[in-house]
């Protein structure tokens, strides 16, 4: 099969419209704007619409307006954007609109700086606007997979009536690598019968947020969580490596991952039966994973304990969990996370 050399970012975009994304707003900023030129380039040629909106919050909102007419939607940013969009995605929620959004992570707190980080882990999970609702959250590590989770994202949000989050950050958008665009892996857009398109003939459909009758926002949101309890069941995806002998599992997500297999592979040259989980869906969390308890965990991540709390949370007390993190550009390095695990393997 033909391979093409690109970046995450590249990629991303590649894969949204291979999956039929029609409608693209966003704004620059570092370390996702590779994203967006190639949405600027290439968005007119697929028959889709392309705007470079004034500011975040205009872009959020765009989509907001694309996804109830219909139009399979996207917007990128990197973390101080991704902030400025929240109440848009909470608003899109909260109107049960399909749409993805990409977070190519910075950091932070604040402007921070254009290293990458993953200290956007809570706000993706924990849904940083207001409300009770939830994002499905879906974590590349590796340029295919950018793509592949891009094509994914689309049919889950519009699978389940539900934003889906892309979260990567800025090593992963800037890395190249060969990618096989995989058309096998592509699901036609469905119908939207919901969709805001002309009542010519039929009832018309109402798209909000918005209710003020006495007990109808309440049944609103258990809906919403029969939709997010289905989720929870049906779409937990990870990737595990050398689990039925490890006595010690690495626990490490997107970029992070990666370096953590590197040195997961030098421990094993060494004799340490070491094993490692890698989250894909970070929500769903996938709780599955760590059915087996009678390991030693140790989380590594560029944040200093976010992904750390649902690992604990997943496995209740019954088994130590040790952490190593950094953040604020900093990245647990092959050799620290060696001298973590030759500390802890043997406590």
């Amino acid at each position: 099969m033909k391979k093409i050399l690109m970046s995450g970012n590249e990629a991303i975009a590649e894969g949204a419209l291979q999956a039929g994304c029609s409608f693209y707003a966003g704004y620059p900023i570092t370390p996702q704007n590779e994203l967006t030129a190639y949405m600027a380039n290439h968005m007119q040629e697929r028959g889709g619409i392309f705007i470079q909106a004034e500011a975040e919050l205009s872009a959020i909102n765009m989509v907001f307006g694309a996804s109830a007419a219909g139009a399979r939607s996207m917007t990128s940013s990197s973390s101080p954007g991704i902030s400025l969009k929240q109440e848009g995605i909470s608003y899109i929620a909260g109107a049960r609109l399909p749409a993805v959004i990409v977070n190519i992570m910075r950091g932070g707190p604040g402007l921070g700086n254009i290293a990458p980080a993953q200290s956007d882990y809570f706000q993706a999970t924990r849904s940083g606007g207001h409300g009770d609702y939830h994002c499905i959250v879906l974590a590349p590590s590796t340029v295919q997979e950018s793509f592949d989770l891009t094509v994914l994202a689309f049919n889950l949000a519009d699978k389940y009536r539900a934003p889906a989050l892309i979260l990567g950050d800025g090593m992963l958008g800037q890395m190249m690598e060969p990618l096989i665009i995989r058309k096998d892996k592509q699901i036609k857009p469905v119908g939207k019968p919901w969709a805001l398109t002309g009542c010519k003939g039929r009832e018309a459909n109402v798209v909000k947020s918005f209710y003020l009758k006495e007990g109808d926002l309440e049944k609103l949101n258990l809906k919403l969580q029969k939709t997010y309890k289905e989720i929870a069941a049906k779409e937990q995806l990870w990737e595990e490596t050398f689990l039925d002998d490890a006595k010690l599992v690495l626990v490490a997500y997107g970029s992070m991952s990666r370096i953590a297999k590197s040195a997961l592979r030098l421990l094993r040259g060494k004799g340490k039966r070491v094993g490692l989980i890698r989250p894909i869906s970070l929500w769903p969390f996938p709780k599955k994973a760590f059915a087996s308890q009678k390991k030693k965990y140790l989380v590594v991540e560029m944040s200093y304990g976010q992904m750390l709390e649902d690992v604990q949370l997943a496995l209740c007390g019954k088994a130590k969990v040790g952490f190593l993190g950094r953040s604020g550009g900093g990245v647990p390095s092959e050799e620290e996370i060696i001298l973590k695990v030759n500390k802890i393997y043997n406590e």
